[in-house]
């Protein structure tokens, strides 16, 4: 991850919303012949006793969970909207091109759940993602009780105790104010991720320029 202080969004207030708007992370990792795993699974965080904790679930007995078990150090990437920024764009503009976008790494520990647990989790998970509709029928309890007895056998939920939260919004913050506008304005004309990516920068020049 590139680590320089003016791409880090240090409010953590900001890096849960981020995570929460884009909740289906990279869950990687390695099995104990350190051969590298990933997986995509839609997670969430909460923060319980002081603590952040990141859950989800996925399914038993595949290679990610195989590998999970064996080694529990994980890391879960976080991405967002991102877009190509041409050099042409800059103040000077005989300089190399370069990319902006939003990225989120967690590093920790996984732990699997089982029996009320992982029901816990199941409820939680399926409430966070129908927007704590009750009466959702999808919502676990709302779900058969014959679906849910052959489900839950094959379903390995998950918490993630968070040991280290990075960060990169890589925004143009190193550049020039003219550059900066520029770009933003390029953006603007752009797909759905360049302009989300100059709503981001928008929402940043106040505090870079004044």
């Amino acid at each position: 991850m590139y680590n320089f202080r003016y791409h880090k969004e240090n409010d953590l207030e900001k890096v849960k919303e981020f995570i929460a708007q884009n909740p289906f992370a990279f869950l990687t990792g390695c099995d104990a012949d350190h051969k590298p795993i990933v997986t995509q699974v839609p997670t969430f965080l909460e923060v319980r006793n002081g603590k952040k904790i990141l859950c989800g679930h996925i399914m038993k007995h595949t290679d990610h969970h195989k590998a999970f078990s064996q080694n529990p150090k994980v890391l879960a990437v976080f991405t967002g909207k991102h877009a190509y920024v041409s050099g042409s764009w800059y103040s000077n503009p005989n300089t190399a091109s370069t990319w902006n976008y939003m990225s989120v790494h967690v590093k920790g520990v996984i732990r699997f759940l089982e029996g009320d647990d992982l029901i816990d989790i199941m409820r939680k998970t399926t409430l966070h993602f129908e927007g704590n509709n009750a009466d959702s029928p999808t919502v676990f309890d709302n779900l058969p009780d014959d679906f849910k007895q052959r489900a839950l056998p094959m379903i390995a939920g998950f918490e993630i105790i968070v040991e280290e939260i990075d960060t990169v919004f890589k925004l143009s913050q190193d550049r020039d104010a003219e550059s900066y506008e520029n770009i933003i304005s390029k953006l603007k004309t752009q797909n759905e991720d360049g302009r989300v990516i100059a709503e981001e920068m928008e929402k940043r020049k106040k505090d870079l320029y004044g």
